[in-house]
């Protein structure tokens, strides 16, 4: 993907030098305050060569023709810091990575062996996530947005072991990056547009930015449409900052005094962890409701349809068991 070999800055070109050095050391997430990471500089010394290599010879050369056009070139547009081997891998990519890889582990350990009768304490757990989110899509979608809540409930654990790695000593939060962030935010962008397009085809889809009022349809339509290509930017700066901000503010303390107070600050960085998951999630089960509505004719037949799901749906959690109703 896009941003496992690029570093973007915050900045454009008429923006002031001061400006550009801000932006660069926000992308790095900070490198001139935290050191690089041990596991980053160990895969850098065994693969960074062969793969600075190969994006000398044929992705650097393909990335400057197409900037050339802007009288720029890719080390300008993508690069904070001078490219070199030592660099080649990102630390945002080698987190990224391990935030995939400890996801999964992490889902494997708190599943353990699902059970209806005695679940365990991981089991728990996880159904108390399951149940939270769920019920958004629920609120903000319908009874059939709990088909969405696979892709949904990734975004959520991705993020949130993203967010929590910043606190473990040797590693960075791979979302104090914009490249993870944008590439997150336009994952969600791509995914409730796909949702709209299937479900209501595509000039149906496009028909929904003209509002329901025929008249100012000339109008909200390019509002409209102009709002819909910047909720990737909103999601990802918004998610960049709020980790950003909190792993310098954490890094900084910790290089100042040792241990105490650092430990203190934890908890509002575990909140602010939480919460920007929370808000990720939740904007991205508005953006899915406002593309999907599911059987209307259906829907219009049963007055009390959705809070008999949502009663249904509690009667299942009661149960103890990690699955969705299947009335969908």
């Amino acid at each position: 993907m896009f941003f496992l070999f690029a570093d973007t800055k915050a900045a454009e070109h008429g923006t002031q030098q001061t400006a550009e050095h801000a932006a660069a050391t926000a992308e790095h997430g900070g490198a001139a305050a935290h050191h690089t990471p041990a596991i980053v500089e160990a895969i850098n010394h065994y693969i960074g060569e062969p793969i600075y290599n190969f994006q000398m010879h044929y992705t650097k050369p393909m990335w400057d023709k197409f900037f050339g056009l802007f009288g720029t070139d890719a080390n300008t547009v993508f690069s904070a810091s001078p490219y070199s081997p030592e660099n080649a891998v990102p630390w945002y990519t080698v987190m990224f990575i391990l935030a995939c890889i400890f996801s999964v582990i992490i889902i494997q350990f708190l599943k353990g062996r699902l059970s209806e009768d005695e679940p365990a304490n991981g089991q728990q757990v996880l159904e108390s996530g399951f149940i939270s989110i769920r019920n958004l899509l629920l609120d903000n979608v319908g009874p059939h947005g709990v088909k969405y809540l696979p892709v949904v409930a990734t975004f959520g654990v991705l993020i949130l072991v993203s967010n929590l790695m910043g606190l473990v000593p040797g590693l960075m939060s791979p979302t104090a990056s914009t490249s993870v962030t944008f590439a997150l935010g336009i994952c969600s962008f791509v995914y409730y547009n796909y949702i709209g397009i299937r479900e209501n085809g595509l000039l149906g889809h496009l028909r929904h930015f003209a509002g329901p009022i025929p008249w100012l349809a000339l109008l909200m339509f390019p509002i409209e449409l102009v709002s819909n290509f910047v909720r990737p930017l909103s999601l990802g700066i918004r998610l960049f900052g709020n980790m950003f901000g909190d792993e310098q503010i954490l890094g900084t303390i910790s290089s100042l005094v040792a241990w105490i107070l650092p430990v203190l600050i934890m908890p509002l960085s575990l909140f602010v962890a939480f919460m920007q998951t929370f808000i990720f999630v939740l904007l991205s089960t508005i953006y899915i409701g406002e593309v999907s509505h599911g059987d209307h004719s259906h829907d219009e037949g049963h007055g009390g349809h959705d809070e008999e799901h949502r009663q249904q749906g509690h009667a299942h959690d009661e149960g103890g068991v990690l699955t969705a109703p299947t009335h969908v």
